[in-house]
């Protein structure tokens, strides 16, 4: 299959449309300011191959896309332990709900909204090791090119961010975290600020479609069976209180970012990530959807 003209055709068909409908995140200021108008696009497949189109060497804030990334550094450490305080299930409500939380005395619906994200951020500094620092070892090695956090947008989410405080409390507050609420969103704030671009996290997600293998050397990351736990959770779980609508038009097992990012993998064949910033109500890239829409229907390609 020609990928790369795939790529290349689907970039042509969306960059004349970008500008023109959705928002880019704004009750973060960092990332307000980003334009609306830049796409990309890349994958990596099983063997190796890659393809790039558009604005995909092009570095943006992953957000929410790295919840991928340190749930698969918690369940390497803890394994089925990790589930004792974090639940498996779609919310069916916004990504950052306070009433949700609530509702179930601190424990969050799944590893994917914001308060299982920071649940597992807690979990991480309860093993002992810097956080921060291992998530970026890790995604550094899985991409080989080294990563970093955007210091602007780490600040800009800890200047803002009101409500993942007051999820971080509630949790300390029914005995969710083990660790002081603050220690914990320093870890949160920091991930998602995390700068990478579309081939550097198609590459990084590669271990979920080669059954937890490392994309470049075959090491394990995690195990066959982690691996489609992860995959399970994000076609269920992985685009907030939209994943029964992109399970039905895409079929792929996908995790979005407020900033525009969607990371997506067919597992045994390739993974892909696209990065448009303007949003949808749901806070998923509006034309990211689209270009995966366009992607399965050329190619035939998803779970189902």
């Amino acid at each position: 299959m020609d990928y790369q003209s795939i790529l290349e055709d689907i970039d042509a068909q969306v960059r004349p449309l970008l500008g023109r409908e959705g928002r880019v995140a704004s009750y973060i200021p960092a990332l307000a300011r980003v334009s609306p108008h830049r796409f990309g696009i890349a994958l990596r497949t099983c063997d190796g191959e890659e393809a790039a189109a558009g604005d995909a060497t092009t570095p943006f804030s992953i957000q929410s896309m790295s919840k991928v990334f340190t749930l698969t550094l918690a369940i390497r450490g803890l394994g089925e332990a990790l589930w004792q305080r974090i639940g498996r299930e779609p919310s069916g409500s916004p990504f950052n709900s306070l009433v949700q939380l609530e509702t179930e005395r601190g424990i969050p619906r799944n590893p994917f909204i914001n308060a299982g994200a920071i649940a597992v951020a807690d979990r991480l500094l309860s093993q002992g090791a810097d956080a921060k620092a291992h998530v970026l070892e890790m995604l550094s090695g899985l991409c080989r090119e080294p990563v970093h956090i955007d210091a602007e947008v780490a600040q800009s989410e800890a200047d803002t961010g009101f409500r993942n405080t007051a999820l971080a409390n509630f949790m300390r507050g029914f005995g969710t975290l083990d660790n002081e609420p603050a220690r914990v969103l320093d870890v949160y704030f920091n991930q998602c600020a995390i700068a990478m671009n579309c081939l550097q996290v198609a590459r990084a997600a590669g271990y979920l479609c080669r059954d937890g293998a490392h994309p470049y050397d075959g090491t394990a990351v995690i195990s066959e069976t982690q691996a489609r736990r992860v995959n399970a959770l994000m076609l269920t779980c992985g685009t907030y209180d939209a994943a029964g609508e992109f399970a039905f038009r895409i079929g792929l097992p996908c995790k979005s970012g407020v900033g525009g990012g969607i990371v997506a993998v067919l597992p045994d064949r390739l993974s892909l990530c696209v990065w448009s910033p303007a949003l949808d109500p749901t806070g998923n890239s509006l034309l990211g959807r689209m270009a995966l829409e366009l992607f399965v229907a050329r190619t035939g390609l998803s779970v189902f």
